[in-house]
Order: structure tokens, then C-alpha cells, then sequence
């Protein structure tokens, strides 16, 4: 592997990839429905259970191979994962492309998973060249990716199936990662040192043997629950936002859709700009605090508001509680050593897709059980009350994780490990 220095090019090539990923996740979102009609003649109604399905594959593929990925990262570099991973994606989205039939979208689907498990080890990337004082600052501009991709790719995917049918969001989809990879083969350098890699071991390289491994850090294992705790709070948005608004202020499809836009930007805003200066004024430990304060407010003002105008104050709230993120994932990498980097990630996108799973099933069914004719008492809030509490008792984990964490980086290593080597700049 090369032996460069990382410098500009990698940082920008790991925010195109995350951007390009959330964009050919959010191309096909506006085309799913017509596609499926296309390939099984099925109603909307039939043709949305079936998409469920789709998303339900995809993550649970995501949980399980995320610390596959993240463990062969950590043996055999960062990049030959990351360019293989763009390389899968510019095949799958041109399989789904040309798909003649539904099950050939369960193929891609499922390699869409594989693929996207790379994530972790974008993440190992950051660590890698990254001191511990400004991995939060990095780490929320991968974030902000997240952002302007979710702003992005269902606009355009809208727009090319307008005019060239359901199909051509795909095959942009397949150009973008074709391109980046391309663009990582000509500029990517390898950051893990061979002195820090560790074998593979397919005991540590699944989600209950990750999770097994990070019990040597008890700071990063308190961390991880509190993590899901928030996951799992917020899978309330992408599980009933549409339905509440609805249902609560009478909200058509174009107020939704510019409520989700402003999401996007602000959440972009903050956690590619705003991070970078709150975080290390703060400090990671108050940025977690503040963040999950904000974030237990900020639920329990969703569920609470009476009119649709308030909505958006509570968004900018939320949006600047999004510095907490990439301040936790800072604390864990700091904790964490370079050769166990990828397992770490590998772990938290394994939860990440856990909560993708569960939450919309669970916060689907609580607003169901009090929204409704039928419902004991009227509260269609009641969802986003329950992410508040969940959001709590994150805080009191996350509290209770600091007392463990003894402000060093990387100083201890595993037994039979190799000891690590000082994190790169990236100037």
C-alpha cells in the first residue's frame, strides 16, 4: 500500500463517499414505489409493504456485516475496504438499474447493506489521521455529509424519474460511486500502519463479539448503550414524522417536505460547521451533556407543541444537539486503539442499524396505540415523549461513563496486541 502521507484529497474523498452513499440511498426513495408497481404489478398499498421489506433487508444486512468490515479493515488497511466497498455500489445500483425482477431488488438490496457497512471503516479512516482534540470536529463533518445527502439525492432522484423513469436515479447512483472510485484509486493513501493491524477473528468480527471486545474499555462499553438509547429515540423521526404531522397539524406533503429539508440544512450546518468550534470549547464530555439535554427537551417539546410554526424552532434546538454525536464518537476513539478502530465502528454501525430495525417498529406502534378513535387516551405525542426518556436515561449512562474515562489517548493496548503508533494530521 502506498506509503504517503494523507493529506487534503483523503479527507475530501471520505466526505464525497459518505455524501455519494447518502445521495444513492436517497435517489432511490422517490422511485421505489413506481419500480416495484413495475416489476410485481402490485397496488400502493401492497407495493409499500414490499419497500418496508427492502428497507428491513438492508439494515439488518448493515448489523450484521458492519463488524465483518470494520475487522477486515483493521487487517488489511482502510483502503483497499473503502475501494472495494465503491466498487460493490457502482455494481449493485446498476443491477437494481436493469433489475427485470422483484427479487433481483432483494439481491441488490442486500449488497447495498454490505456495502454500506463500509461507513465504519470511513469512520477508522478519520480516527487514523486524526489527533484525538479534533476527531469530534471530523467526525461531524461526516455527519454533515449525512446531511447535505439526505438533502440532495431524494430531490434529484425525484427529478430524474420525472423524466427519465424509475430506473435512471440507479444508474446515477452507479456513475457516482464509479467515478469516486476512480477518483480513491488515483488520491487514497493507506493510514493503518502494518505494525497496528490484528489478525482476523471471526469471533470479534459480529456484533456480540465486538461488543465482547469493547468490554476491555469501560468507558466506550457504558458509551455504546447509551448510544443505542439514543438511536432508538431517534428512529421516531423517520418512523411517524410524516403520519404526526399529519395527523396533528394537518400537514400536506409539501409542509413535510419542507420541514425534512430544514432538517437537512440545519443539521448539516451544525455538525459541519458548528462543531468544529463548540466542541473543543466545551470540551467532549459537556458537548455529550448539552447535547442530551437539548435532545430530552427537544422531544418532549415535539410531542407537547400545539401549533405546526413551533416546529421549527424546536428543529434548530435539536439541530445544535446534534454536536453530541461526534463528540461521543470522539471520546471512544480517543479511548480506543488504531488496531481495534475498525471493530469499534464496526460496533456502532451495527447498533445504528439494530435501532433502524426496532424503533420504527416500536414508535409506529405506540402512536397507533394512542392516535386514533380507538386509542385509551388521545396523545399522539406520545412517541416522542418515549424518545425523551429514552434520551434520558442515555444521559444518566453517559454520566456515569465519564467517571470511567481517564482523559488518556490511547495509551494502554490490549494483551497481545500491537502497541499503537501516534495518530497522523492531516494537514
Amino acid at each position: 500500500m502506498s506509503a504517503r502521507q494523507p493529506g487534503k484529497h483523503a479527507i475530501t474523498f471520505i466526505f464525497i463517499t459518505v455524501l455519494i452513499d447518502m445521495i444513492g440511498f436517497g435517489l432511490i426513495i422517490p422511485v421505489m414505489p413506481e419500480l416495484i408497481n413495475e416489476l410485481t404489478g402490485l397496488g400502493a398499498d401492497d407495493a409499500a409493504v414490499l419497500g418496508a421489506w427492502l428497507m428491513m433487508t438492508y439494515a439488518l444486512t448493515q448489523f450484521i456485516f458492519a463488524p465483518i468490515v470494520g475487522a477486515l479493515s483493521d487487517r488489511f488497511g482502510r483502503k483497499p475496504v473503502l475501494l472495494a466497498a465503491l466498487a460493490g455500489f457502482t455494481i449493485d445500483y446498476a443491477i437494481m438499474g436493469f433489475a427485470p425482477f422483484f427479487w433481483m431488488l432483494v439481491v441488490g438490496r442486500l449488497l447495498a447493506g454490505i456495502f454500506g457497512a463500509s461507513y465504519s471503516t470511513a469512520n477508522a479512516y478519520i480516527a487514523d489521521i486524526t489527533p484525538p482534540e479534533k476527531r469530534a470536529g471530523r467526525f461531524g463533518m461526516i455527519g454533515a455529509a449525512f446531511g447535505l445527502g439526505f438533502i440532495i439525492g431524494p430531490a434529484v432522484g425525484g427529478i430524474l424519474g420525472d423524466l427519465y423513469g424509475p430506473r435512471a436515479p440507479f444508474f446515477a447512483a452507479a456513475i457516482l460511486a464509479g467515478l469516486n472510485l476512480v477518483y480513491g484509486l488515483i488520491v487514497l493513501p493507506e493510514t493503518l500502519a502494518p505494525e497496528n493491524r490484528r489478525k482476523f477473528d471471526w469471533k470479534r468480527a459480529n456484533p456480540f463479539g465486538a461488543l465482547i471486545q469493547i468490554r476491555k474499555y469501560p468507558a466506550v462499553f457504558s458509551l455504546i448503550f447509551a448510544v443505542s438509547l439514543m438511536l432508538l429515540g431517534h428512529a421516531v423521526f423517520p418512523a411517524i414524522w410524516s403520519y404526526y404531522t399529519a395527523y396533528k397539524f394537518d400537514w400536506d406533503a409539501g409542509d413535510i417536505g419542507f420541514s425534512l429539508m430544514v432538517v437537512g440544512i440545519t443539521a448539516a450546518i451544525v455538525q459541519g460547521g458548528l462543531t468544529r468550534v463548540l466542541v473543543p470549547r466545551l470540551g467532549e464530555w459537556r458537548a455529550i451533556t448539552m447535547s442530551l439535554l437539548l435532545g430530552l427537551i427537544g422531544y418532549a417539546a415535539y410531542g407537547l407543541i400545539t401549533e405546526g410554526w413551533m416546529v421549527y424552532p424546536v428543529i434548530i434546538a435539536g439541530a445544535i444537539g446534534g454536536i453530541g454525536q461526534p463528540a461521543l464518537q470522539g471520546v471512544m476513539s480517543r479511548i480506543v486503539p488504531p488496531n481495534a478502530q475498525g471493530e469499534l465502528q464496526g460496533a456502532m454501525t451495527s447498533l445504528q442499524s439494530l435501532s433502524m430495525v426496532i424503533g420504527p417498529l416500536v414508535m409506529s406502534r405506540v402512536f397507533a396505540g394512542f392516535s386514533g378513535e380507538g386509542a385509551p387516551v388521545e396523545f399522539p405525542g406520545a412517541p416522542f415523549m418515549l424518545a425523551s426518556v429514552l434520551t434520558g436515561l442515555a444521559l444518566v449512562i453517559a454520566l456515569g461513563a465519564r467517571r470511567k474515562d481517564d482523559g488518556s489517548a490511547n495509551e494502554t493496548t490490549p494483551e497481545n496486541e500491537p502497541s499503537p503508533v501516534s495518530p497522523r494530521e492531516a494537514e
